[in-house]
């Protein structure tokens, strides 16, 4: 397992676009994703799970990935949280 704090710099937090494009980008790898947000872990494989949060912007957010492709699955989601969800 590994994993890596961030903190949410969307301006809406992680709201319907952004947290589908997290899920939707993660549902790709096989690993098992989760969000730790408040003594909370949610399945950062799941839109409304993440909806259900209420993450805005400035929360701190841990996310783990355990799994055969848990390295590539965390750099998609460093690259998708670092450049405000920011897709080619």
């Amino acid at each position: 397992m590994i994993s890596k704090k961030f903190t949410v710099i969307s301006a809406e937090g992680l709201h319907l676009r952004t947290a589908g494009i997290l899920a939707n980008e993660l549902c790709k790898y096989d690993c098992n994703s989760e969000i730790l947000y408040k003594g909370n872990m949610i399945n950062a494989k799941s839109l409304l799970n993440i909806m259900a949060a209420c993450i805005k912007c400035g929360d701190e957010i841990e996310l783990q990935c355990d799994g055969v492709d848990e390295k590539e699955a965390l750099k998609k989601a460093e690259e998708l949280i670092e450049s405000d969800f920011i897709t080619n």
